[in-house]
């Protein structure tokens, strides 16, 4: 009953300076609890066979759902197809799928491969996918229906799908700058989704050896086989930069405690102006702030730094003043809801004005600020940036241009960037006056107007760009130009803005609603079970609603 907040966390390693801190912060006795029996037992084991063989054996032993972690989207999928062909359930498991399954909408694509692997009793589960078939998958493995999923390493974070065996297939993972091997934390994390109180007496988790060790072990066992005894076998390397693993290393992970959590911080104009907005000492406000961060030493002293570095540029700029009595003050007005993680909203809005209202292409160049302002979604640039490339690769050879003087320019295509230059001179120009916004770029792009010129609908951009295993993230790129049209420009720009504003909703909801109602909850104040309600499906046959009014909008 004393208890005021609990902290709680399988994984988060040596404790003892967070509960350290929590004493010093609230003048409190902070009890820590640490139990390290898991109320299902986990058993762990060393895989020689291929993913496939070893699911085979899992579900004659029993030991399944198997959850088989991949530590990237596309080898998640790919390993789904590859199971395809095992016979995972029966005649009567697949019409009780068909039946949990209902009317639900595949869109076609991704879509009609998932419904082809789920009736099999083989899911797919990561970021990348439509929130709706996340989701699909989910209930069926809640249900029991769903015999293997085939997902990342982030299954976990904030779902339970219930799990009675965790299948690794590799210990090493690339983590957007290096491929490394994976840490106890990381490990324990993942370990820690298999067995499911209530249905298991225990969890198994179970690592793959790395392919080319399963092909020198079958290679010798061959060799043996063969003359009775055993002979010299030319075995397989590993791949070039192959960060490799072993069964050593695995029970190292097993017995390793998870690694201590250590902070991260960053100063920013931002976080200045936000100290100095609030008022007193801000001297002592950013000391304290920073002295109180769970970083290293070295690390607060480059902080410290940092922030006098900034404080000197928006003193230069007449942004802040020290006063005769030393207080530090603004000089100037935040903007409304100034929001730390927003810096660019308010360039957005002001930015219109460089937007010459009689041109054609005034509409569309209005969405080019808005979208310039947002976060860059890597795997839709990519796509458009190889796009790009392979139509100029096509028209350089019909003009004859050799190989090298392709290769040279080839390094020059990128993926569209309307408004570029202006927009880059803009910035330069508003953040003399908003320093805070000097910290986020503007990332010109052409995503929302790319579909308009091009008159897609949702399935035939993602099928343009072959993008079917990132619907999720297009979907969440597209609601997010939604929000900010209808936040910042849309009300005042126009009807033909209006209208796309209006059919980019009727186009999200037709794919997929629930990111979209998320948002109106947020900002409506919806009831909570009320959205938790399933979005009955968009009318059709499966195709977007911008197929019909959403269409007549978008032209006219």
């Amino acid at each position: 009953p004393a208890a005021q907040f609990v902290l709680m966390s399988a994984t988060l390693g040596d404790t003892s300076e967070i509960s350290a801190d929590l004493d010093r912060r609230t003048g409190r006795q902070t009890v820590t609890i640490e139990h390290p029996d898991r109320p299902v037992p986990l058993e762990y084991h060393w895989a020689v066979t291929p993913v496939p063989e070893t699911i085979e054996k899992l579900q004659a032993e029993g030991r399944t759902p198997v959850y088989v972690v991949h530590f990237s989207q596309r080898e998640a999928v790919e390993r789904a197809q590859a199971l395809s062909s095992l016979r995972l359930v029966t005649r009567e498991q697949r019409d009780e799928i068909s039946d949990a399954i209902g009317d639900f909408r595949f869109l076609s694509g991704f879509g009609q491969t998932l419904s082809r692997l789920v009736r099999g009793g083989i899911g797919v589960h990561h970021a990348g996918m439509l929130p709706r078939y996340r989701r699909l998958v989910e209930q069926l493995a809640g249900q029991g229906l769903l015999r293997v999923i085939c997902g990342t390493d982030t299954l976990g974070v904030g779902i339970n799908v219930p799990i009675r065996t965790v299948l690794l297939t590799a210990l090493s993972k690339y983590d957007g700058h290096r491929v490394r091997p994976i840490n106890a934390r990381e490990f324990h994390q993942i370990a820690g989704r298999a067995g499911r109180a209530g249905f298991d007496t225990q969890g198994d988790v179970v690592v793959q050896a790395p392919e080319f060790e399963i092909e020198n072990l079958r290679a010798l066992a061959k060799a043996e086989n063969a003359t009775g005894k055993k002979r010299k076998v030319v075995r397989k390397q590993p791949p070039r930069g192959f960060v490799s693993w072993n069964e050593q290393g695995f029970r190292k992970l097993i017995a390793a405690r998870p690694e201590p959590l250590r902070g991260r911080m960053a100063m920013s104009s931002a976080i200045l102006i936000n100290v100095v907005a609030g008022g007193g000492d801000v001297v002592a406000h950013v000391r304290r702030l920073i002295d109180e961060s769970r970083i290293p030493p070295a690390q607060k002293f480059a902080l410290a730094r940092r922030a006098l570095t900034i404080f000197r540029s928006l003193k230069s700029a007449g942004i802040v003043v020290v006063t005769e009595d030393g207080q530090v003050t603004l000089t100037v007005d935040l903007p409304p809801h100034f929001a730390l993680n927003q810096p660019l909203s308010a360039f957005a809005i002001a930015a219109q004005e460089l937007i010459d209202p009689d041109s054609e292409t005034a509409t569309r160049d209005r969405i080019s600020i808005v979208e310039a302002t947002l976060e860059d979604p890597g795997a839709i640039l990519a796509a458009q940036r190889e796009a790009a490339r392979a139509e100029a690769i096509s028209r350089w050879k019909a003009e004859g241009i050799d190989y090298d003087e392709r290769v040279a320019l080839l390094e020059e295509i990128s993926y569209p960037q309307p408004l570029a230059e202006l927009l880059d001179e803009a910035y330069r120009a508003y953040i003399v006056d908003v320093p805070w916004a000097a910290d986020t770029p503007v990332r010109p792009k052409s995503i929302l107007r790319d579909m308009i010129e091009h008159a897609d609908d949702f399935r035939s951009f993602v099928t343009r760009y072959g993008l079917s295993r990132s619907e999720g993230t297009v979907l969440r790129y597209l609601s997010d130009v939604y929000r900010a049209l209808r936040q910042t420009i849309a009300p005042a720009a126009g009807t033909e803005l209006a209208g796309i504003v209006e059919w980019l909703g009727m186009l999200i909801r037709g794919t997929d609603s629930s990111l979209v109602d998320e948002w109106s909850e947020l900002v409506t104040g919806a009831d909570g079970d009320e959205a938790a309600a399933p979005s009955p499906p968009a009318p059709g046959a499966g195709g977007d609603p911008s197929r019909d009014r959403g269409l007549r909008i978008l032209v006219g």
